[in-house]
């Protein structure tokens, strides 16, 4: 059996040669106490590295890392903010200390190309996880026990957690501060970072699409404008094709090529994001946050609303405010 992790709010992140400085910094400062929201934990975060030393960033600058991978113990998240090189083999010391620490109740987590980390040191085997999508395929690949979500942010494993790339390190983070400590405390970190407090989409909409003719995505990029713009109306794919000038097959094929999903989906997230808004700033009732967003009744908004975000619309009001 596991023994648990002796502080929850207690992090050690992983330095390495060749470390990018963003996902350095992101569990740095969201992990840590700030601004006047009390309710935020006095969160402990910790640097530690192989061999403590000055570590060169990928950014041209070094920084002083004193502690080594003793660090580790005790400590209730383990953080692997990507990799250098994935054809670079983690050293067998900090793959040891990585499972050492997971069969001792740490939370292990990698940012983007931490997962192959995490993949060498078998944690992942038999599981889901994700990665950048740039390198989702050779993930795969290499590791075909491993179940790649390659469309998502991030998976959460409950003892092990994936992100993707680059900015989705926020959104692990914030996930597993409103995990651990709820909306309220992880929305209050999102206010003070200026970020969304919850993200919809996965990394699908970023991934290289082929190149089109300017004319179409020009003609598809008003639409969809216009789209953000209506969204109390109900729209249909025949009508939304014809004022693209292009065939329903072709306006669907391609919006999915531009986006990464498919029509329903996205106009799903814009009333998502819409109702989010409504809610955090105004008084409204639930009906008419509902219409304004484009739900067809009050029923479909609760249920739609709290697939997505976990909770009741009233309850998230409630929550973003600090009510």
């Amino acid at each position: 059996m596991k023994k648990p992790a002796r502080n929850a709010d207690s992090y050690a992140v992983v330095v390495y040669d060749g470390i990018s400085p963003f996902h350095l910094s992101v569990p740095c400062i969201l992990f840590k106490k700030g601004g006047k929201d009390n309710r935020v934990p006095d969160f402990k975060v910790k640097l530690c590295a192989v061999e403590p030393s000055v570590i060169q960033t990928n950014a041209g600058y070094a920084i002083q890392v004193t502690q080594g991978l003793a660090a580790l113990k005790g400590v209730g998240t383990i953080i692997v903010p990507s990799w250098n090189d994935t054809s670079v083999p983690p050293p067998k010391s900090l793959l040891d200390a990585l499972r050492k620490a997971h069969q001792h109740g740490a939370r292990i987590v990698s940012f983007c190309l931490g997962s192959f980390v995490l993949a060498a040191a078998g944690l992942l085997a038999g599981r889901r996880a994700t990665t950048h999508w740039e390198w989702a395929a050779e993930l795969a690949e290499r590791y075909p026990d491993i179940d790649v979500e390659p469309d998502v942010l991030y998976v959460d494993e409950g003892d092990i957690v994936t992100s993707a790339g680059c900015a989705s390190a926020i959104d692990c983070c914030l996930h597993l501060i409103r995990k651990q400590h709820g909306a309220e405390v992880a929305n209050s970190i999102a206010r003070r970072m200026v970020v969304s407090p919850f993200r919809q989409g996965g990394q699908a909409q970023f991934i290289e699409q082929p190149v089109f003719d300017s004319a179409a995505p020009d003609r598809l990029s008003q639409v969809m404008d216009w789209m953000t713009q209506h969204l109390d109306v109900a729209h249909t794919l025949d009508d939304l094709a014809e004022r693209a000038l292009m065939s329903r097959r072709t306006f669907t094929r391609r919006f999915r090529q531009v986006t990464g999903t498919t029509v329903g989906t996205w106009l799903l997230n814009q009333r998502l994001a819409l109702a989010q808004r409504i809610l955090e700033m105004t008084d409204k009732p639930i009906e008419l946050v509902a219409e304004t967003a484009g739900f067809a009744s009050p029923a479909l908004f609760r249920r739609s609303f709290g697939q997505a975000f976990g909770v009741k619309p009233s309850v998230y009001r409630r929550e973003f405010r600090g009510e």
